[in-house]
């Protein structure tokens, strides 16, 4: 009844009343918006992008499905759009200071442009899987190694897998909401789910991960590439995107933190503690040459094992730091 009756004031005009009604998806909507980007600042976009339409269009809500529902549509059709229309933002970040050239890596991938999110921003979401179809629990869909795998997808597919597989939508609600037919919202499905989806346990990290963690994070300021190295797993990755080059074991990522990392002990690193994607986080500081002023330098997102870190990711784009509460100068 309260739902209908803000219905009927938003379609009247009531702005206030439509902004009661959609805020209980707005976090949600959200956070769809951020796994379709990959992009905390583009999500923020389009999300904006996606009320106003739905503010505008409320007059053609026909209630045939839920509001949630028809919002989750408007919201996918907009990431398609951006997608399509390639508006992400300019890339500009450089990736290696000029004239250092990296070690040989592991193996190189695509590019992939993206963005942490914080955990603030997680906050509130439902804690069940939201429907039948769902194959991913909630902490799963945002661990880095999740929306990684996902930003490698085709636009559709990425939107389907997620759609069906993340909220749990059956297969002819995520036809409808795609404006597709049921068999092709099937075959894409099919395709995406191809794709190999290694994903960290969904457990929150526990205290003894936390201080190793901060152990981690200590070597780093140190300078000490032997100390970090013995915190690693042995199959541990460092990736930096958008860089294609990526490091695998003890051997390389030692190598790549002395050449380029530490430099040798010319940079140094100080560690501001937070949490992204629901993993241990650290907001970067760099003092290059005997500075004593710490310069943004990005972030740094840790995937643990046990007691052991499997992969940390290192993000030089500053844009994300006010997400954050981090400043740009230490």
């Amino acid at each position: 009844m309260v739902v209908m009756t803000l219905l009927s004031r938003a379609r009247a005009g009531d702005d206030a009343a439509f902004g009661e009604l959609v805020e209980p998806f707005r976090r949600e909507l959200y956070v769809h918006c951020y796994r379709m980007l990959g992009s905390v600042q583009d999500a923020e976009d389009v999300l904006q992008e996606t009320l106003t339409a739905a503010w505008r269009g409320l007059g053609g809500f026909g209630e045939r499905a839920s509001l949630r529902t028809w919002l989750y549509k408007i919201a996918t059709n907009r990431c398609l759009n951006w997608l399509r229309d390639g508006e992400r933002r300019p890339r500009t970040v450089p990736v290696f200071p000029p004239g250092v050239v990296p070690p040989e890596p592991s193996r190189t991938t695509e590019p992939v442009w993206l963005q942490p999110i914080p955990d603030t921003l997680l906050a509130g979401l439902p804690d069940e899987n939201p429907g039948p179809e769902a194959r991913y629990e909630r902490r799963e869909a945002v661990s880095l190694a999740f929306v990684t795998a996902v930003q490698t997808l085709p636009a559709r597919q990425r939107a389907v897998l997620l759609l069906r597989d993340v909220l749990g939508y059956r297969a002819a609600e995520a036809a409808q909401l795609l404006d597709t037919t049921e068999d092709a919202a099937n075959a894409l499905l099919k395709r995406a789910r191809a794709t190999r989806f290694d994903l960290a346990p969904a457990e929150p990290p526990t205290p003894r991960q936390r201080q190793a963690a901060a152990t981690f994070a200590a070597a780093i300021e140190a300078g000490d590439v032997d100390a970090m190295i013995t915190l690693l797993t042995d199959d541990a990755w460092l990736t930096m995107p958008p860089a294609p080059l990526e490091y695998q074991g003890h051997a390389a990522i030692a190598d790549f933190m002395r050449r380029i990392g530490l430099r040798e002990g010319r940079r140094r690193y100080r560690l501001v503690p937070t949490s992204a994607n629901l993993q241990p986080a650290y907001g970067c500081y760099v003092s290059d040459d005997g500075d004593p002023v710490g310069h943004a330098h990005g972030m740094l997102v840790l995937t643990m094992a046990g007691d052991r870190v499997s992969a940390f990711t290192r993000f030089i784009d500053n844009a994300v730091l006010p997400y954050f509460g981090l400043p740009r100068r230490l």
